[in-house]
């Protein structure tokens, strides 16, 4: 299973510095992996609204790219870019922790 959300093609490179680029990695339909897609996707939908690329393995069906990775729980969301790659673990239902793995500030 894939998914991404890419923003519309347009010519500034600049933009395209600070786009989100997150890897979640599951474990078919298990109930862990239902709610960190879900609650993932709400976080960038609210967040980062039009600025990321989502994609979704599930090491099931892809288990060369899970090697790849060096995955040794799941779920877990994998930030690439922008910055220091990040690995968060977990179902991501806590918001504020997925935020700051992310480097998102909020203003609490």
């Amino acid at each position: 299973m894939t998914e991404q959300n890419q923003l519309p093609s347009n010519d500034n490179d600049a933009s395209d510095a600070d786009l989100y680029r997150l890897r979640l990695f599951i474990t078919g339909a298990s109930p862990n992996s239902t709610r960190a897609i879900t609650n993932l996707k709400d976080i960038c939908e609210t967040y980062l609204k039009d600025n990321y690329e989502l994609e979704i393995i599930d090491v099931y069906q892809q288990p060369s790219i899970a090697q790849t990775e060096q995955i040794i729980a799941l779920p877990l969301l994998v930030k690439k870019a922008p910055g220091m790659e990040r690995r968060l673990i977990g179902d991501m239902s806590d918001i504020d922790k997925v935020l700051r793995g992310l480097g998102i500030a909020t203003d609490n």
